[in-house]
């Protein structure tokens, strides 16, 4: 007797009744599309409010609601700069009340014996100060705080007493501690004749936005991406705990955190044991004049699109186009890197024309439960890879056997029942991770079938359990080879 889903059995009624079952329809792998969350604080200029997830569509837009030179909206920026197709969302949270706006300021000596340009960066981005011959320090302090001040989009304002431009952050909180600021950055520039600068670099801001409040607003929006504009201890522990749930067996929401980090290697190698996550990773930045916000929004960009068509694939030599990189003599070595990496700090490389590529997207997870070192989730990849291994068995199985009633192996019923047994399940998970290693997810197929366990459960008679023991698929990443030559 064949299952019917709509079409009862007693109907008395003539006519030509048919239904349409889409259980077999599906075929293939599902795919994986890649909705994007940017997460960052907004200034009280942008129209957006707090906590309510919005839409993006472009630059523009995000300048609107959230203020332009803020940092969700620069770090939206460096993200759709590399990320034109996912799906992108936003959520903002409003700066501290009772927090303290970072400052930092730039003393001017003088006057200039020549005429020049200041060749100013602030926050990655160029402000040039024209000098004339024989300009007092006064003077040109008035116009580096005119030529900051002019330039919307940098996240701090300037003001200028005598000869010292007093610079304050546009934002409450830590995140103004890692704005930039230097001059002469590139090869060739100079300070005019005469003319002296001394920086104290940003610093004292206080006081972060409540970032638990995150996990209420965006309840069980399907999110893939995340993109963390901040990084302070306190923010990523809200977010790893948020992620630790979403990620768990009951709500099996897949996401994964990109975000960045600030600091010289010592900070950087002392930051890295602090943090302990499988679903975070946290690119290190150096002394980057580019802010950790739009390293997150180009590094969450280029990483959660290219893992969405194909999570197992290292992300190694992708380029990221919106950062800067450091000077060229505090750039961090291979040994450096390979520092960061045992801690769980992500790393990058730079070529001989200034370009920043991907190295390797390591994860922060670097112990157990039990607190003992462990790297099963050293690599992004895996994580990634694992999630994507979920999505596909329960779309397969939650399509294929929606309605479905549970038999015994060896129980006889007749062709169109609408039952299932343990030994058709274990066929179809066989059948499934097939494609799976055809697709270059998993390998060692009849490894898998070997340890494969499916059956029911021997107290709760509706369920069957399953243990699915999957070799993942590794990748590439280092070709050792000796010479051994003859003389």
């Amino acid at each position: 007797m064949i299952s019917f889903n709509q079409i009862p059995v007693s109907l008395r009624v003539p006519g030509a009744y048919v239904e349409f079952d889409s259980s077999r329809a599906g075929g293939g792998l599902p795919a994986l599309p890649n909705r994007v969350l940017v997460i960052g604080q907004k200034l009280a200029a942008g129209t957006a409010p707090s906590l309510v997830p919005q839409r993006i569509f472009g630059t523009a837009q995000a300048e609107q609601l959230f203020g332009k030179a803020s940092i969700l909206a620069r770090a939206i920026g460096a993200f759709k700069a590399a990320d034109q197709s996912s799906e992108c969302w936003a959520i903002a949270l409003t700066d501290l009340a009772g927090g303290t706006a970072a400052t930092g300021t730039i003393t001017v000596t003088g006057p200039a014996t020549a005429a020049g340009t200041i060749a100013l960066m602030i926050a990655g981005q160029k402000v040039p100060v024209g000098v004339a011959n024989a300009a007092a320090a006064a003077t040109v302090a008035t116009a580096i705080a005119a030529a900051i001040n002019a330039k919307t989009t940098l996240p701090v304002s300037a003001a200028a007493v005598g000869a010292v431009v007093t610079l304050t952050c546009l934002h409450k909180g830590t995140a103004g501690n890692d704005i930039d600021v230097r001059h002469s950055y590139y090869q060739g520039e100079a300070l005019p004749a005469g003319i002296g600068l001394a920086i104290v670099p940003m610093a004292n801001g206080a006081g972060d936005p409540d970032y638990d409040a995150l996990a209420d607003a965006i309840a069980d929006g399907d999110y893939r991406t995340f993109i963390l504009a901040h990084h302070s201890a306190p923010v990523l522990t809200s977010v790893e705990t948020e992620l630790r749930d979403r990620m768990g067996p009951t709500r099996m929401l897949e996401s994964f955190c990109w975000t960045a980090k600030r600091g010289d290697l010592a900070s950087l190698v002392a930051f890295g044991p602090t943090r302990n996550s499988e679903f975070v990773s946290i690119i290190g930045t150096g002394v980057s004049p580019t802010p950790t916000w739009e390293w997150a929004g180009n590094y969450g960009a280029v990483g959660g699109y290219y893992s969405a068509i194909d999570p197992a694939r290292p992300l190694q030599t992708l380029r990221l186009d919106q950062v800067l990189p450091p000077a060229e003599n505090v750039r961090f070595g291979r040994a450096d890197r390979e520092a960061l990496l045992a801690v769980g700090i992500a790393t990058y490389a730079v070529g001989g024309d200034g370009s920043v590529t991907i190295e390797r997207t390591v994860t922060s997870y670097q112990k157990d439960a039990y607190g003992q070192p462990s790297t099963a989730f050293l690599d992004a990849e895996t994580t990634l890879t694992l999630s994507y291994i979920r999505v596909a068995v329960r779309s397969r199985f939650l399509s294929k056997f929606p309605r479905h009633k549970l038999a015994d192996d060896g129980t006889r019923f007749g062709a169109g029942q609408s039952i299932v047994t343990p030994s058709t399940l274990r066929a179809e998970y066989v059948a499934l991770f097939r494609e799976l290693e055809e697709a270059g997810l998993v390998e060692n197929i009849d490894q898998f079938k070997a340890d494969l366990i499916v059956e029911r459960d021997a107290a709760d008679r509706n369920r069957v359990n399953a243990l699915l023991p999957p070799d993942l698929v590794n990748q590439l990443r280092i070709h050792a080879s000796q010479v051994q030559f003859r003389s």
